[in-house]
């Protein structure tokens, strides 16, 4: 599930206000490399880069 994704390694005591740019692009780079099964075990980033290669073909016609 999502809300458990999105707290793992996050610890609850964190505080947001000192998390810099770098931090957040690494977790976020992490958590859309995790295949889910809603996607029919894709990544969020295979979903995301099939849309983006469609549009783009779509163009080229």
């Amino acid at each position: 599930n999502s809300n458990g994704i999105r707290r793992n390694g996050l610890p609850k005591s964190m505080d947001f206000r000192e998390v810099n740019q770098t931090f957040i692009s690494s977790v976020s780079n992490q958590r859309n490399h995790i295949p889910r099964k809603s996607l029919n075990y894709r990544t969020p980033i295979e979903i995301f880069l099939s849309y983006v290669q469609e549009a783009f073909y779509s163009n080229l016609i």
